[in-house]
């Protein structure tokens, strides 16, 4: 699955100090259609500093097949001279043992060369992945809202390993072979040049095969990577909705998709396999057939004295050891094609270029005032790139005052989460400003801007760690960040604030692993420690998608009105769908059709905005009800809903 991506330019709206260094619009040439030499010749960028080893363990390798060409030169000078001649016995066995050293300095010389190329293959692998990985992270939000996760999955592991087998095997061997064939061909026209003729016609058809093979396998090998690729994100979107699929029974479906495209897979592989297998067979049936000519023409030639039997010996010994090479050069083309592919998809993701950069003279953030930081969005467009619809958000104008909560309000589809995701900059304008304490968020370093401004998300996110590690992940490892005890307060005060009162009851607490992305807990639970994660981390800025919408209305109060005790020096902005968070916010800005319609307090705005008062029609505070046997939190009166129901609601035993 070719992806492509182009930065984007922001256009319109209002322009500040920032605009003079964004990404410019760029294209690039698909890498698919680069030569299998110039994509390959890519991966130097990452294999550079293991290039020297690489080179060494090639040299090893061609000095072992020096040696083994030798052995048939010194097979003729036996043949002609101790065995057709008067020679002596000590004559054979030195010769013998010629023959026995030379064999035992190919067999060290292979070894040193897997020794030295190993290490190296496998740090080139390591390395890559590292920066894979790492350029997943600096991608914003539509890149990962494009790729599916399991292509990118099947990138970072499989098509690297296939990058590694060719770097350490197939590379190697494919430059000896080529050597050793071509000095070998050298060594049979100086040992006979006409049998070398014979079987040098052989090689006509050969080449003709070989390029024909390339051209067909490029494209099935490609063909048979995207679609490991295709069958990984099968696996894992079936895994991660296991639970919709058990709960309506659509298992066999999964299934039958699943088995649809893994016989696809496999019938790629067997294409792969057939085409292999014609080449390799004509590959060794076409030089056996030129050396059984050449057998029949080189006894004429020994009969007439033309050849002595020993160059006849050492020909035929010569074209032994070339015959190998030849024969295993199919399977290497083969390797190098996939390898070819492999690359491809992976300069593929790497070529992708991250519309959210830091600029290259970064703006130190300005310090906070006594109440927190003050948040402007200004002319603030914005639409997703190459999308012919309408901008999402058109001429957004909103401030947030430092210390104050403003709540979002808006119809489904309005632009509510677009707008909370420009705050930390998870995504950038395409047109306009957002402003924090006056300065431009793109002329702040990421890391300043997502150390300001702490984010809950309505879909909350655990990952599979321990409560502890959950709500502390905001949080700067020491000696940057606070000591053991200070962030042994800030936890115990991040759970409070959040109602978190059943972390105490898990089996170990907190150090209770939440599993994968938390779904041992309840719907519940993981908002509520997503909700302490992003208050742990002491924001200046506390940007709220919706986090309390699995908690009943009761429980969302307490949690509401602990956040405004504790969070009076942060700036609070805050999706709503319920009127009793609308309420509590000190103002609501209305969101229509992307664009800002009417801010004010909630009794101003019920008294004057039409549509607002259509928005809480649609709005049902339609409380939670418990699960039989819920019990009162003992750290919060109100006693939330499910502090002990929803499966898993114990967590996950450490193993």
């Amino acid at each position: 699955m070719h992806q492509t991506s182009t930065a984007v330019r922001p256009e319109g709206g209002h322009r500040g100090p920032a605009d003079v260094h964004r990404v410019p619009a760029t294209t690039t040439t698909p890498v698919g259609s680069l030569s299998t030499t110039r994509s390959l010749l890519r991966l130097l960028r990452w294999a550079r500093p293991v290039v020297p080893r690489m080179i060494l363990g090639t040299l090893t390798s061609l000095g072992a097949s020096v040696l083994a060409l030798l052995v048939p030169q010194v097979l003729r000078a036996l043949v002609n001279g101790p065995l057709l001649g008067a020679g002596s016995r000590a004559a054979v066995v030195g010769a013998a043992a010629v023959v026995l050293l030379l064999g035992v300095l190919e067999a060290f010389l292979v070894w040193c060369r897997r020794a030295l190329v190993a290490m190296p293959g496998t740090g080139a692998e390591n390395d890559m992945r590292r920066a894979l990985f790492g350029h997943l992270l600096d991608q914003p939000l539509a890149f990962h809202d494009r790729w599916s996760g399991g292509q990118l999955l099947s990138r970072s592991m499989s098509d690297l390993n296939v990058v590694r087998r060719w770097l350490i095997f197939a590379l190697v061997m494919l430059v000896v072979s080529v050597t050793t064939v071509v000095v070998g061909l050298g060594l049979m026209f100086w040992t006979a040049w006409q049998l070398a003729l014979v079987y040098l016609v052989g090689a006509v058809p050969v080449l003709v095969l070989g390029f024909s093979f390339r051209e067909r396998y490029k494209v099935v090998a490609r063909r048979a990577r995207d679609q490991q690729g295709d069958l990984a994100g099968r696996v894992e979107e079936s895994v991660h909705g296991i639970r919709v699929l058990k709960a309506f029974g659509r298992g066999e479906d999964a299934l039958e998709d699943f088995v649809r495209q893994a016989d696809e897979l496999r019938g790629t592989e067997i294409e792969k396999a057939r085409t292999l297998s014609r080449v390799s067979l004509a590959l060794g049936a076409i030089p056996e057939l030129a050396l059984a000519v050449s057998l029949v023409l080189g006894v004429w030639l020994a009969s007439q004295g033309q050849v002595s039997v020993g160059a006849l010996v050492a020909f035929f010994a010569t074209a032994a050891v070339v015959n190998g090479p030849v024969e295993r050069i199919g399977a290497l083309l083969a390797m190098t094609l996939d390898a070819k592919a492999a690359t491809d998809r992976f300069v593929e993701v790497m070529d992708t270029p991250s519309t959210v950069v830091d600029p290259p003279h970064p703006v130190p953030l300005p310090a906070p005032g006594p109440r927190g930081s003050r948040v402007e969005l200004r002319g603030v467009r914005f639409w997703h790139p190459g999308s012919p619809q309408a901008p999402v958000l058109d001429g957004v104008d909103l401030v947030l005052e430092p210390g104050t909560t403003t709540a979002l309000v808006g119809l489904t589809g309005s632009g509510k989460t677009t707008l909370l995701q420009l705050v930390p900059r998870l995504a950038d304008v395409s047109g306009g400003q957002v402003l924090l304490d006056g300065v431009d968020v793109r002329d702040l370093t990421r890391a300043d801007v997502r150390a300001a401004v702490s984010v809950a998300f309505e879909d909350p996110v655990l990952f599979s760690a321990s409560v502890r590690e959950n709500v502390l992940l905001g949080l700067p490892d020491e000696p940057a960040g606070p000591d053991a005890a200070e962030r042994e307060r800030i936890l115990a005060q991040a759970l409070d604030v959040a109602s978190a009162g059943f972390v105490a009851r898990l089996p170990e607490g907190v150090q209770t692993r939440v599993g994968e992305e938390g779904l041992s807990l309840s719907g519940g639970q993981r908002q509520r420690l997503a909700l302490a994660r992003a208050v742990a981390a002491r924001p200046r800025v506390l940007v709220l998608d919706d986090p309390l919408s699995a908690l009943d209305v009761t429980t969302e109060a307490a949690v509401t009105a602990r956040l405004r005790e504790v969070l009076r020096g942060t700036t609070t902005l805050v999706v709503a769908h319920r009127t009793s968070t609308v309420a509590l916010a000190d103002r609501v800005a209305v969101l229509e059709d992307g664009c800002i319609t009417g801010v004010g307090t909630h009794r101003e705005l019920l008294a004057t905005h039409p549509h607002y008062r259509f928005v809480l029609t649609a709005m049902r505070d339609e409380p939670v009800l418990p699960d039989e046997g819920d019990e009162p939190d003992e750290h919060d009166e109100h006693g939330g809903p499910d502090e002990h129901g929803g499966p898993g609601a114990h967590g996950e035993v450490r193993p």
